[in-house]
């Protein structure tokens, strides 16, 4: 075709065998559209031949990580180029002295979690997906995790960024000084935003001295409520823990089923709970144990060693691979202030019933970030209806508790409307304006996040 021969570039592809396979992200729900090429380079000067003839033409690109994201983001729209970082995967630099590593957006989040390791250094950020998901990936959703309780999230970690613009020109913004406050805080800007303002070629990142071997601990209670109350009152006291997660039975069923852990059968909520502070986690754990069995907790177990500490947490990472068993699903990432939990729990079991469908729900309990999995029949045209009817309840439950559409998963095309709803008139508004200045011929990743101008 006329793209690839302007191009003359082996890492272009039109082989529609090759496209099918990258068209989609692993949302449960949406569309995606026909791309007319995939390019897969490995450098950054690639990316601006890319992103100079897509201009050029007028072409749109979506770019692409490992494709883990759960929002539509990195969906194929008619007729664009897919840009994928996938080959882009070189640790460039890990700075043992300034604890900052740089990476290519490839690069895998574990892999890179394992090479400072072995430097006795820690990258904090672990998404779920954290042995799949890349770097890039991670930065372009502004990605959580399980300890974002204590460390925060990736855009806490992100000093220095490359991006290639829209029209191939090539940005460096942000510093890798601890500190720095020249001009506009553009790295926080492109983090999170989805693709939609720039390709990211380069990051940055942060690190801190390794931490202690943890310690964790389980508490099983006779409804998520109960569970939630604990979390409230454990954090109200003072504590960080480095972990803080949440399952229904639902969720607890469904790991049971794909792996047998032990747990009790007739608990309704397990919250799982994890201190890295060495000699003082067992204090940690002590208290987390007291606050638990006062808000009604029918056991806390503490692991003995790391081989149980290490499964207690994989029952929690296990989560997102069993309920995948369970057929076609939404997942939904609503973040709500601490102290509303027990009332959206409370509200996740009446949209369940009212909707008649299959709610599993877990999540990062320590900032109020949960992941309720609506569960349908993609082949049933009213199972659908009702679990999109039963997403759409959650998005605003979440909203009429004071908190946001989307923790960590970003907005991709899933959530774009409800986008709307959550910043009102006046934000989308300004988030169109900021999309214009960056991208005025709207080629990056269109129709996501936000609706462009016309």
């Amino acid at each position: 075709m006329g793209l690839i021969a302007e191009l003359e570039a082996d890492f272009v592809t039109a082989d529609p065998d090759v496209l099918a396979g990258y068209r989609f992200d692993q949302a449960g729900f949406g569309t995606a559209g026909v791309p007319i090429a995939l390019a897969r380079p490995t450098e950054t000067a690639e990316v601006v031949q890319i992103l100079r003839v897509a201009s050029r033409h007028r072409i749109p690109v979506v770019p692409q990580g490992a494709r883990t994201g759960l929002s539509g983001g990195a969906n194929a729209i008619d007729g664009a180029i897919l840009l994928s970082l996938e080959r882009m995967t070189r640790i460039l630099d890990i700075d043992e002295v300034n604890h900052t590593a740089t990476v290519q957006p490839g690069v895998v989040n574990a892999v890179l979690s394992q090479a400072v390791e072995g430097k006795g250094l820690f990258y904090p950020p672990d998404p779920g997906s954290w042995e799949s998901s890349t770097i890039g990936g991670n930065v372009a959703t502004n990605a959580g995790g399980l300890c974002c309780v204590k460390y925060g999230v990736t855009s806490d970690f992100v000093r220095e960024l490359e991006v290639v613009l829209a029209d191939g020109r090539v940005l460096r913004t942000g510093r890798r000084t601890a500190k720095g406050v020249a001009g506009y805080d553009l790295v926080r800007l492109f983090t999170g935003s989805e693709g939609t303002l720039g390709v990211i070629t380069e990051v940055t990142v942060a690190l801190r001295a390794v931490a202690e071997a943890p310690l964790t601990a389980v508490a099983f209670f006779a409804s998520p409520p109960a569970a939630c109350r604990t979390v409230t009152e454990y954090l109200s006291a003072g504590q960080r823990p480095s972990v803080l997660e949440l399952m229904d039975k639902p969720t607890i069923d469904a790991v049971a089923a794909y792996r047998d852990l032990g747990f009790p059968a007739d608990v309704e909520a397990v919250l799982i709970a994890q201190s890295d502070r060495g000699p003082a986690a067992p204090q940690d754990l002590e208290a987390f144990a007291k606050v638990a069995r006062t808000c009604g907790a029918t056991e806390v177990l503490v692991a003995s060693d790391r081989a149980e500490a290490d499964m207690l947490i994989a029952a929690r990472r296990l989560a997102g691979v069993a309920m995948e068993r369970l057929g076609d699903r939404l997942v939904d990432d609503v973040c709500v202030p601490r102290s509303r939990l027990a009332e959206f729990f409370e509200g996740v079991t009446a949209i369940s019933r009212k909707h008649d469908v299959l709610i599993p729900t877990c999540g990062h309990a320590g900032d109020g970030n949960m992941h309720p999995n609506v569960v349908f029949d993609g082949s049933d045209p009213d199972s659908v209806r009702r679990g999109r009817a039963a997403f759409d309840a959650i998005m605003a439950l979440g909203l009429e508790l004071g908190g946001t559409i989307t923790g960590e998963h970003g907005v991709g095309t899933l959530k774009r409307d409800w986008l709307e709803t959550e910043l009102g008139e006046v934000g989308v508004s300004v988030h169109q304006a900021v999309k214009q200045a960056f991208d005025p011929l709207g080629i990056l990743n269109p129709g996501k996040v936000v609706r462009q101008l016309t």
